[in-house]
């Protein structure tokens, strides 16, 4: 990436997961385990270490005591990459959490762009150019290097990442068109009728002075607080130069506990897995392995872990470190997650298993 001193990564993840049922429960969205090998906020934060960012802002509120001082252990402690907690980052500067933190002095953000306000004094440094804006539930391993490339190189205001995608699911996301020469036309947030098969893969990068020219002249009026809801609508309308980035490959937006559990299905119904295990970063029990496995005692079309111990039965599922299968279980198109334990004689069908050994049954839509 040229000159990466210029850009400023900022994460979101301020998500409380009540849509994710009980799964979500009692944590923080961000840290739901993914994969059979890390959390879904690891995903943006790989990406930026990737693509030669040697730091990340973090913007969150909701539990983010719990936040910080997780990622301040599995991302602060090797040189080189760094999360950056805001006003809370002189805490955590040594090697050991904090014994207590800053008292806040600032209000609580409405909003994606409320975060983005509340922290400016960390994002319009001297020297920072352009805001790179990523969300902390997506899965997806990508260079940003190219991404602001081609923002730079055409001048633009604003440069949106965009997937195509099957038009039955544009209206669960942010909808965008372009005209013949790339330049945005329509961006539409969540549509009950969508007009294209193009949606806003949730990452940009904005002209810095112009994004706080847009937040100043937005805060303390009637808007949602929102960057997709307000900023780049008040942007488009305005004749601001924004363009598109299309992105190849595999992206998933992960909001729904329904949308988890298809996506863990993918996974272990490979190869080819959209995103398979040996691509993602590895941040949950990074030194045991795993692997897919097609056809083995014991275990059929699942991705497992070295140190599974298992005297049952594994079919279509996604196992996570530390979990132990019970004899005569048989635990089929499921997700178990770190430590799991399924107890003797079990049977478990499309369902998402919590550290605990609670069941939430997907297919079904109700836990137990």
């Amino acid at each position: 990436m040229a000159d990466p001193r210029a850009v400023r990564a900022v994460l979101l993840a301020g998500g409380e997961g009540q849509r994710m049922g009980p799964l979500g429960a009692g944590r923080l969205k961000p840290l739901v385990p993914y994969g059979g090998a890390c959390r879904l906020i690891d995903f943006s934060l790989a990406n930026a270490r990737a693509s030669g960012l040697s730091e990340v802002l973090l913007l969150s509120q909701y539990e983010e005591r719990l936040l910080m001082d997780d990622l301040h252990r599995v991302w602060n402690a090797e040189p080189g990459f760094r999360v950056h907690f805001g006003p809370y980052d002189s805490a955590y500067r040594g090697r050991e959490l904090p014994a207590e933190l800053p008292r806040r002095t600032w209000p609580l953000e409405r909003g994606t762009a409320d975060a983005l306000i509340r922290k400016a004094e960390f994002i319009f440094t001297d020297g920072v150019e352009d805001v790179l804006v990523l969300h902390a539930d997506h899965v997806y391993r990508y260079d940003y290097g190219p991404l602001v490339a081609a923002h730079r190189a055409s001048g633009a205001a604003l440069t949106v990442a965009y997937q195509r995608i099957d038009r039955r699911w544009v209206h669960l996301f942010g909808m965008v068109r372009f005209d013949a020469g790339g330049r945005l036309t329509e961006f539409a947030e969540k549509p009950e009728n969508p007009t294209s098969d193009l949606v806003f893969a949730a990452f940009c990068v904005f002209d810095a002075a112009v994004l706080h020219r847009y937040l100043t002249l937005l805060d303390g009026t009637d808007w949602q607080h929102d960057i997709s809801r307000d900023v780049i609508p008040a942007m488009l309308a305005a004749g601001e130069h924004i363009r598109g980035h299309e992105v190849h490959g595999h992206w998933e937006d992960i909001g729904t506990v329904e949308r988890y559990h298809r996506a863990h299905l993918a996974l272990a119904a490979g190869p080819p897995a959209p995103l398979p295990v040996e691509r993602m970063p590895w941040t949950v029990r990074p030194g045991v392995g795993r692997r897919r496995v097609a056809d083995a005692p014991g275990v059929r079309g699942s991705v497992i872990p070295a140190d599974l111990v298992n005297a049952g039965q594994v079919a279509d599922s996604v196992l996570f470190p530390g979990v132990r299968i019970g004899a005569g279980a048989r635990v089929r198109r499921s997700v178990v997650l770190p430590g799991a334990v399924i107890p003797p004689d079990a049977d478990i069908d499309g369902a998402v298993v919590l550290e605990d050994g609670h069941i939430q049954h997907v297919a079904e839509g109700v836990s137990a």
